[in-house]
């Protein structure tokens, strides 16, 4: 039998700086007409539809938790509004907020 290897895997300092939220939604409420297909097919339920209406008079989509959005933008794909899309995290956003 070969003997047991033991082996420590130590996280690099990239994937330490991933920790938090990976992306982020960006929505514009006026173009939203309240379909609900970018809370509906959001795989980490970052979305929720809004109490509060636009001015066209629709319910839009708000950030319900947004440490855990992966930024995979699959809101973005799904609207047929192109009211909403998602944004990875980089290293170039990382001063953002």
């Amino acid at each position: 039998m070969p003997a047991e290897v033991k082996s420590e895997i130590k996280p690099s300092e990239e994937e330490k700086e991933r920790k938090g939220p990976k992306g982020r939604p960006i929505i514009t409420s006026e173009r939203c007409k309240g379909c609900g297909f970018c809370v509906e097919f959001c795989p980490s339920n970052v979305l929720r539809m809004s109490q509060s209406f636009n001015s066209k008079g629709y319910h839009h989509p708000e950030i319900a938790d947004a440490e855990a959005c992966t930024g995979c933008d699959l809101c973005g794909l799904y609207c047929p509004d192109f009211a909403i899309y998602g944004i990875r995290r980089g290293r170039r956003m990382k001063d953002e907020n």
